[in-house]
């Protein structure tokens, strides 16, 4: 079965999260997805991925969009979210809650909750510009 695939661009406004979560959670629970991914994995990994893309990636300029790409079958979803910033190194975020510091800082917990709650996440730099971070979540049996 081919999968199914949403695009979208969104302009850089974290008012615009709410409503690309809940399509991609639609998807999810047509293709039956466990109620634990649909509830709290996909929604709340994709909400950090695409705060840092609005916030940190974009800088919320208005003029910037972020684009998002799902892909799902009935093996895995793969989430796309792209911004038009700089880019950034994923590793230099590879902190957690229990770091020395971890109340002071601000940053990184989103990371932290991407990579627990998703099966893989990546980060790359796209073609032209552009920051790229890939979470994959497969279905479990």
């Amino acid at each position: 079965m081919s999968p199914d695939r949403l695009d979208l661009a969104i302009p850089s406004d974290v008012g615009q999260i709410e409503r690309v979560v809940d399509a991609v959670v639609a998807r999810c629970h047509a293709h039956r997805y466990p109620r634990r991914a649909c509830a709290l994995n996909v929604p709340v990994a994709l909400t950090e991925a695409l705060a840092n893309a609005i916030v940190s990636g974009n800088r919320e300029d208005a003029g910037k969009r972020v684009h998002v790409c799902a892909s799902i079958d009935d093996r895995q979803l793969v989430l796309e979210v792209r911004d038009e910033g700089p880019g950034f190194d994923l590793g230099a975020h590879a902190w957690g809650p229990d770091a020395a510091d971890a109340h002071d800082r601000e940053d990184g917990r989103g990371l932290f909750l991407m990579r627990r709650l998703m099966d893989h996440v990546e980060q790359f730099v796209a073609p032209g510009s552009g920051n790229v971070v890939r979470m994959t979540l497969r279905r479990s049996a």
